[in-house]
């Protein structure tokens, strides 16, 4: 079984408490919606791969200024050495953002919907759309109304083998879908660095996480 993949989430510029993770995660997201100014000083402290997101409020980010200047900051996140940008698949002038991205690193698409979980082949429609678009990496998050949405958003995942994807249902619901995102062959799982802090509803710790991945390794091996 292939390690699951934790990305830990940084929504303030408490660095303590992102070294205290580090050794636990295989990658950080730096949410600039969220963290506000001193994110680039943060950025610099890393050992580990980060992804750049600055989520516009329509998708349910914290951004509050105007689209030129969220698309500025992805673009300076490169500079300092961001090994991912996320970007959502319903920006503007995607194509032209793209391919100024991806002359420099990779590029994930995401796409969100915060009321329910959509059919599989409306799902699977967005991913297509994300790589004919350009992604790297393709991220597709729902929201979780009742159980069976964990497994149509793990289904996704068996859709695309080969592809780098991540797909989970947020709120109460979906939490299952986030555990097993990675385990079913998703690329990586997202995790809050603790209590408290978290960036969406359903969002486990780094520590639960780890130690739930390490529970269900050691059942494997035995």
């Amino acid at each position: 079984m292939r390690k699951p993949r934790i990305c830990a989430v940084i929504i303030n510029n408490d660095l303590a408490a992102v070294k205290a993770v580090e050794p636990l995660v295989d990658l950080f997201e730096v949410r600039i919606d969220l963290i506000g100014d001193g994110w680039q000083e943060l950025a610099k402290q890393f050992q580990k791969p980060w992804i750049a997101c600055n989520r516009s409020a329509e998708e349910g980010g914290g951004w509050q200024g105007n689209e030129a200047r969220r698309v500025e900051k992805l673009l300076q996140a490169i500079e300092l050495g961001a090994d991912t940008v996320d970007i959502e698949l319903g920006t503007r002038n995607l194509e032209k953002i793209v391919a100024m991205v991806k002359k420099r690193t990779k590029c994930l698409l995401s796409f969100h919907d915060l009321e329910k979980t959509p059919a599989l082949d409306e799902m699977k429609e967005v991913v297509q759309r994300q790589l004919k678009s350009g992604a790297d990496i393709c991220k597709v998050v729902t929201t979780a109304r009742e159980f069976g949405d964990n497994l149509t958003t793990l289904q996704l995942i068996s859709e695309f083998p080969g592809v780098r994807l991540v797909s989970f249902a947020m709120g109460a619901l979906g939490s299952l879908s986030r555990v097993l995102c990675p385990l079913v062959g998703g690329d990586f799982t997202y995790a809050s660095i603790e209590t408290g802090k978290e960036s969406a509803q359903g969002q486990i710790t780094v520590k639960d996480l780890r130690n739930t991945y390490q529970i269900i390794e050691a059942s494997h091996s035995k």
